[in-house]
């Protein structure tokens, strides 16, 4: 069953703005029922999900929006970037939007350490997880694995670095990442650029890259909210992902107790844009099974 995707000139029209610490952030949300928070991925923005939001808005309540610094939203050059942030941001949204039922939530690759950040406040009774489910994500800091232009843009010319980044680069380097059938078409690359560019994004990229660093001055906390019981959990994985491929499997069926780990052969980083159609039924099969009643009512303040 094919998917329909979301041109990202529609998608952009669709987006709403609320002020987060004085910045302006675009978000979107649609559909009805249990709230399912989907988080994305460094340095692209919300609209990674367009593939999946239409068939998941027909069975949740889907929210994303574009994290401070990525996208549309608003990207100050004179900002330290964190990822504890942006754990913050998405409890102001859904404050902003009234969310108080348990939450699920879906995260890619960055989006994935807001997600463990999130799991980790849920144990600590500052937030309400109901279950949680990654795609390619650096959830340990050990075998995260990074491009040249990751390096780079951390190193002391990083600022130069990212404001010579050009659409050559991103080409270049998404091309290492995505599965060998799998890339993306020209009208696409002109969109990921086009997100990454608004705002004057790339002054920024040398800022944003230092999530890979607060990664592991994180990890115990990180790691250990996967570790801890109550929260269901799954990885859906792009095996041939050079950043976080099978090697993360390894780790998470190392380290996570009953691990629940679904495979994509021949899939790299980007399962929800390379396989929406696998992810989609993987994702909606995790969610079929009974899962662990929380109080219904939730303040996100």
């Amino acid at each position: 069953m094919p998917i329909a995707e979301i041109p990202l000139c529609v998608w952009r029209t669709r987006g709403q703005s609320f002020t987060y610490r004085g910045q302006s952030i675009r978000y979107w949300t649609a559909g009805q029922g249990e709230p399912l928070l989907l988080l994305h991925g460094f340095p692209t923005a919300s609209w990674d999900w367009h593939y999946l939001w239409g068939p998941l808005a027909q069975r949740f309540r889907v929210i994303a929006c574009d994290m401070l610094g990525f996208g549309d939203s608003a990207k100050p050059v004179d900002h330290v970037y964190s990822l504890m942030e942006q754990a913050d941001l998405q409890q102001a949204l859904l404050a902003e939007l009234q969310v108080d039922q348990p939450l699920h939530l879906l995260a890619h690759d960055y989006g994935g350490s807001v997600a463990q950040e999130l799991l980790a406040r849920h144990y600590e009774q500052r937030a309400c997880i109901a279950s949680c489910v990654f795609l390619n994500s650096g959830l340990f800091p050990e075998s995260c694995r990074m491009l040249l232009i990751q390096k780079l843009l951390l190193s002391p010319v990083g600022w130069l670095v990212g404001r010579s980044f050009g659409r050559d680069d991103l080409v270049h380097n998404l091309m290492q990442v995505y599965g060998p059938c799998t890339h993306p078409s020209e009208s696409v690359l002109d969109d990921f650029w086009s997100l990454i560019t608004a705002n004057h994004g790339t002054r920024v990229l040398h800022k944003l890259v230092g999530y890979m660093p607060e990664r592991r001055l994180h990890r115990e906390r990180w790691v250990g909210a996967l570790q801890r019981e109550g929260v269901p959990l799954r990885l859906i994985n792009g095996m041939v992902d050079p950043l976080s491929g099978a090697h993360m499997v390894e780790r998470y069926r190392q380290l996570v107790p009953a691990p629940d780990t679904v495979q994509l052969q021949g899939i790299g980083h980007y399962p929800h844009t390379e396989a929406p159609v696998q992810v989609l039924r993987h994702y909606l099969v995790f969610r079929e099974r009974p899962l662990r009643s929380y109080p219904q009512k939730m303040a996100w303040s």
